[in-house]
């Protein structure tokens, strides 16, 4: 038994973590994100890509480099670094940003429901279905939330091939000129695609359920390292696809590209990948839904259900009374610029608290 509690026999091994940082990572953002970056670095873009995939690995190696020196979760790392009261008031603000995660990606991918598929089907309607089915799924514990998100990556990677097909109506010059962006042009274009790399985070509370947890490192950088590259990929065929001015003008470029594919027989194939797309989104959500419920858990010490109940309520009852555009108006403005100022700078400055600390308890 470590700090946070966790029994051997609920563990998974170390090669999950692939899927467990690969599946979170790609979710809804990768239909849109295209978009708000070609209007700030334009062909340049995919260097932000990259740019912001380097600072997700940087991420990476110091949440394992904080649970090399504090075993547990981040509820044991704040506790050691802060106190008990303070520690605890910044394990709230964790909870909080799970939280506001998982609910951003439903009301996002909800969003994208109403438009692209039925319009006039309540937002309430679809959360019912989702947090049911979440539920479900975490009453099977941490390994089947892992099953699934193994499962998830496996069923889905298909789509990515569907991209190929627009190639054929691909204008290879749209790809020049390149390096024609300042170096601020491309920090800014960082910010653009955070959240669609974001949820490698998550490792903070999941971290003790991992059999041998540091073998484990490895694995989410090459979780973290598929993502990015997929999202370069996918960025790149957007550029060849649409001109400059269509692509600042797309909402979801991703799903525009796939509605040109025809086959005999079914006419919307967009149809097909927006509900595939849900296996997606679910296991986005659990996993959200799941380190917050479990970081309630671990703060009140109360059966995890409970705080699930209650976020659960939360989210339906945001998608009953806030209408869901502007809802997802205001969490997106949470989570960007906000939650990832948190996320990284938070990370470093706990480290180097932590770090500190056990150099003083040397002396």
């Amino acid at each position: 038994m470590n700090q946070a509690g966790v029994n051997e026999k609920y563990k998974v091994s170390p090669f999950y973590v692939f899927f467990l940082v690969h599946s979170m990572q790609t979710g809804v953002g990768v239909l849109s994100f295209q978009r708000v970056l070609a209007k700030s670095t334009g062909t340049d873009g995919w260097i932000s890509i990259l740019l912001a995939g380097l600072i997700v690995h940087i991420l990476i190696w110091i949440i394992y480099k904080i649970f090399s020196i504090v075993p547990g979760d981040i509820i044991s790392a704040n506790n050691q670094a802060f106190g008990k009261w303070i520690g605890n008031f910044f394990s709230l603000l964790f909870i909080l940003y799970f939280l506001i995660i998982g609910m951003t990606v439903m009301i996002s991918y909800i969003n994208v429901i109403h438009v692209w598929m039925f319009e006039e089907v309540p937002s309430w309607a679809f959360s019912v279905v989702f947090l049911v089915l979440i539920y479900f799924i975490h009453t099977g514990g941490f390994r089947t939330i892992t099953g699934i998100a193994f499962l998830s990556v496996l069923l889905t990677s298909w789509l990515l091939f569907v991209l190929f097909y627009a190639m054929e109506y691909s204008e290879f010059t749209n790809l020049l000129p390149v390096f024609h962006h300042t170096p601020l042009d491309i920090l800014k274009g960082t910010r653009s695609t955070s959240l669609t790399l974001l949820g490698f985070e998550m490792i903070v509370m999941y971290y003790p359920f991992i059999k041998n947890p540091k073998s484990s490192q490895k694995h989410a950088h090459w979780g973290a390292l598929s993502t990015t590259l997929i999202t370069v990929f996918v960025y790149l065929v957007s550029l060849v696809f649409y001109s400059q001015k269509q692509l600042e003008l797309t909402i979801w470029p991703t799903l525009s590209m796939t509605s040109i594919v025809e086959l005999p027989f079914i006419q919307r194939f967009e149809y097909i990948d927006v509900s595939w797309w849900a296996i997606i989104i679910i296991t986005n959500m659990t996993i959200a839904l799941w380190s917050a419920s479990r970081g309630f858990k671990r703060l009140f010490n109360v059966q995890q259900k409970y705080p699930l109940w209650g976020m659960s309520i939360i989210i339906l009852l945001t998608n009953i009374f806030v209408f869901d555009i502007d809802s997802l108006y205001i969490l997106r403005k949470i989570v960007d610029p906000y939650g990832i100022l948190f996320i990284a700078l938070y990370l470093p400055l706990l480290l180097v608290i932590i770090s500190i600390k056990k150099m003083r308890k040397r002396i």
